[in-house]
């Protein structure tokens, strides 16, 4: 099969390239998931409950999934470096002023704003990274733009945790969005001008490369878009969790103690980046099982009343979860036509924040009223069915391939 590949660039280009996503991605999501080590004390301070206090990561992730596909069109008109630019910029600004809001439901609606803000870049930076360097290393930018992300995810949360015991939430979600105002200065700095946008003359085609246990005939969009919606929902979901739970008898761990369980984002930095590597020689669709099914195996390790196992659960469950997302996300976009590759882009956003918005307040909600046993069975719920739907993908294009050899031969 055909593709086509833009040139890409000199190593110089490409490393400002990646320093400078990186650098949005954790500005962005550093800012997305600040409130998360401190609903705790958002609960306290406005008198809400599990559940409610979630909106405040629920809102913003909503928000950003219903702005996603409108931004990512944006971007084909405007250009795809000016919307992450704004993106990043407006989101700091926002960040800074989240401080301040005078009630739960002012937060709500800052939270909205920001989420809109932070969709110019979630819906825009993977097929940026395309039109820079091309389809034949996008797995591995790809891995590389989601390990960034995981960084910021991680350092926002750890930082918000760890001030939020001295200086309250306010000043937690302060100094992240101090934190996160340097990043979006360096990437204005350093982002390229100009976006590739290659001639017919200028492209040239390539032998896509085979991956082991691939069918040759491309599965539709609904299976990483349901992967991405399921697995995001089932990680917000026991993340929001998570701090209640900490804080709780027996554990009854401090808030800078509990931000500690966010150290696991370590492990989803490695597998996202080593995801392409794992898809490339296990094949996409194995590689992405195996994933969503040490995601599940690492949630029921949390049901254990033991500190150490409930840690070792956390990290084997953020591992699979990115080495997923790292899939899915770049499956969706090779996928996609170079015309369509936004749009694509774009809809496995909205899918996975639809997913984050959705199943992270459900999942606050089961674990209010229920516990976190009852959780864990929401979120196995969700995976299990995530990973059926992968392997039938797989056999459905095996048996596709079996009836058009003979007429490709």
């Amino acid at each position: 099969m055909v593709v086509i590949e833009a040139p890409s660039q000199a190593p110089a280009d490409t490393r400002r390239v990646s320093a400078a996503v990186a650098a949005a991605g954790l500005s962005s999501f550093a800012l997305l998931y600040a409130p998360q080590p401190v609903l705790p004390q958002l609960a306290a301070a406005f008198r809400l409950d599990p559940g409610t206090a979630s909106l405040a990561i629920g809102v913003a992730t909503a928000s950003l999934a219903v702005a996603v596909l409108p931004l990512a069109w944006l971007a084909g008109l405007v250009g795809r470096r000016r919307v992450i630019l704004w993106s990043v910029l407006v989101s700091a600004v926002v960040g800074l002023l989240l401080p301040l809001a005078p009630s739960f439901p002012v937060l709500l609606v800052m939270r909205g704003v920001q989420g809109v803000a932070i969709a110019g870049f979630a819906g825009v930076a993977a097929a940026y990274l395309a039109d820079q360097l091309g389809t034949s290393r996008l797995a591995g930018a790809v891995g590389a733009m989601i390990a960034g992300n995981s960084v910021g995810g991680m350092m926002g949360r750890l930082g918000a945790g760890f001030v939020a015991e001295p200086l309250g939430w306010h000043g937690a979600l302060l100094v992240v969005a101090g934190v996160a105002l340097v990043c979006a200065l360096f990437t204005v700095v350093a982002l390229p001008r100009q976006d590739v946008h290659p001639t017919e003359e200028e492209a040239r085609p390539v032998r896509e490369a085979p991956v082991a246990g691939e069918p040759r005939r491309r599965p539709g969009l609904f299976v990483p878009f349901a992967v991405g919606a399921l697995a995001m929902g089932s990680f917000v979901a026991l993340y929001n969790a998570a701090g209640f739970r900490l804080a709780a008898p027996p554990l009854s761990l401090t808030p800078a103690a509990a931000s500690l369980v966010f150290l696991a984002y370590a492990m989803g930095t490695a597998s996202s980046a080593a995801a392409g590597r794992l898809a490339a020689r296990l094949g996409r669709t194995t590689a992405l099982a195996a994933a969503l099914i040490l995601t599940v195996l690492g949630s029921v390790l949390t049901v254990h009343g033991s500190l150490p196992v409930i840690a070792l659960g956390f990290a084997v469950l953020t591992a699979g979860f990115f080495a997923a997302h790292a899939i899915a996300n770049a499956w969706v976009t090779a996928a996609a036509s170079p015309e369509a590759r936004g749009r694509a882009a774009g809809g496995y956003t909205l899918c996975y924040y639809l997913g984050s918005g959705a199943g992270g307040t459900a999942g606050s909600i089961v674990y209010g009223q229920a516990g976190w046993t009852w959780l864990i069975v929401l979120t196995s719920a969700w995976l299990l069915p995530a990973t059926a739907a992968v392997l039938v993908s797989h056999r459905s294009g095996r048996r596709a391939v079996r009836k058009t050899a003979p007429c490709a031969a």
